[in-house]
């Protein structure tokens, strides 16, 4: 299989960008990226764009990325509309590197963009229900929040305030975990300390103070076992990356002291499965050919950026791909083994729930937080010696699990 390398990348802060447009949040994120890859716009030779919400919101139904992409000067190439919920970035990018590998293209931009905050709030939260099945949206809930019928919910421990139905499916994601290997309500708790303190160190994250976990659990109740600090935020905020195959990395003399190669990227749908068959998910059916694609194993990877839409989401998803042994993800969370300086840090870039979730420009942020730091060049937040990079990105929810996964393997060329 032909090299892709990673030669550029690009992002924005993730927040409140009340006076910024999708198209403006995108023209950021992509400037960043070819000025980081020494790249001239001309050199694109396909583009694709991912992004949730600007139909939503602003009546963009269609040519998102046309309406983005060729003021910027990025014309006469084909342009790709990609959507897959908060996977949409990392879709995206996959879709990019697909690109190249059929031997389409020597250069291909990936680019996700989106815009949340506005004045309407219940326009705001709405955007989330079309990332589930809307014909059973009735039942949609009830299979996930099944799953933790073993553990009750202590007394004023759900919000009596409106918040996103999917902090309900990570709570009974969360409340199955528990159950099964006596994760506490500390230990996720501790996931949450660590991605604050350490977003203090990212420039780009929306929050950027650190907590204890004594705060975290003292914070404002969501659903048990979440408090507030748990769950990521409403962000605006757009990434970007630019990938090339060996033949573009040398007509273009794109720099390969810097340039990161991408070891695998696939995707993988949700499928039919006993609540029980934790094997049968779609993470770790896809972690397993991924680690193969890419020749290496899970005690490999030296630092990885995981999807935290709720922070058991760290916890379930190092258990679905073995970067831990079952039931030891909530022990090692608590022990500091995940921090910076940990045996495997995770999220060193503060994660979803403090760097930000911008959903159609998520996957492709955990991509620029990757690249930074197999280069080296992530300041206070390096991972020392990191040469191996691990992504995983969900998006939506299909009967008990997420509809779609991304998993990206990455290294240093």
């Amino acid at each position: 299989m032909e090299n892709i390398y990673i030669v550029g990348v690009g992002m924005t802060h993730f927040g409140r960008h009340m006076d910024k447009s999708v198209k403006q949040l995108t023209a950021l994120a992509v400037e960043d990226a070819l000025k980081d890859a020494g790249c001239d716009r001309k050199a694109i030779e396909a583009a694709f764009f991912g992004n949730t919400g600007q139909g939503h919101f602003d009546g963009q139904h269609m040519i998102r990325g046309q309406v983005a992409l060729l003021p910027m000067g990025i014309q006469g190439i084909p342009i790709y509309n990609v959507e897959a919920a908060c996977a949409s970035a990392s879709s995206a990018f996959n879709l990019a590197v697909m690109q190249l590998r059929a031997g389409a293209a020597d250069v291909a931009l990936a680019v996700g963009a989106e815009k949340m905050y506005y004045s309407d709030k219940q326009k705001m939260f709405s955007i989330f229900d079309s990332a589930w099945d809307l014909e059973t949206r009735a039942t949609n809930a009830e299979a996930i929040i099944a799953l933790g019928k073993d553990i009750e919910p202590p007394p004023g421990s759900t919000s009596d305030k409106p918040y996103s139905s999917f902090m309900d499916v990570y709570a009974g994601f969360g409340r199955q975990l528990m159950a099964r290997f006596g994760i506490t309500q500390r230990q996720v708790a501790a996931v949450a300390s660590k991605n604050h303190g350490h977003s203090v160190h990212n420039e780009r994250a929306q929050y950027r103070m650190p907590m204890s976990i004594e705060e975290i659990l003292a914070a404002p109740p969501i659903t048990y076992p979440l408090t507030l600090p748990m769950c990521s935020p409403i962000s605006d905020g757009a990434a970007a990356a630019i990938v090339c195959t060996e033949a573009g990395l040398k007509r273009h003399g794109f720099d390969r002291s810097r340039a990161i190669k991408v070891l695998a990227s696939g995707m993988r749908a949700a499928s039919d499965r006993a609540p029980d068959d934790h094997k049968a998910s779609a993470g770790h059916q896809l972690s397993l050919k991924m680690f193969e694609e890419a020749g290496v194993g899970p005690g490999d990877i030296d630092v990885a950026e995981l999807h935290d839409a709720a922070s058991i989401g760290e916890l379930t998803i190092c258990e679905n791909i073995g970067l831990f042994a079952e039931g030891e993800s909530g022990a090692m969370a608590e022990a500091g083994e995940t921090t910076i300086g940990g045996k495997l840090p995770i999220n060193p870039s503060g994660g979803l729930e403090s760097k930000g979730h911008p959903i159609g420009a998520t996957g492709l942020g955990q991509i620029f937080e990757i690249v930074d730091q197999l280069r080296g060049e992530s300041g206070q937040r390096q991972v020392e010696g990191a040469r191996i990079g691990l992504q995983v990105n969900g998006g939506g929810v299909w009967g008990i699990e997420e509809s779609i996964d991304h998993i990206g393997i990455f290294a240093r060329a």
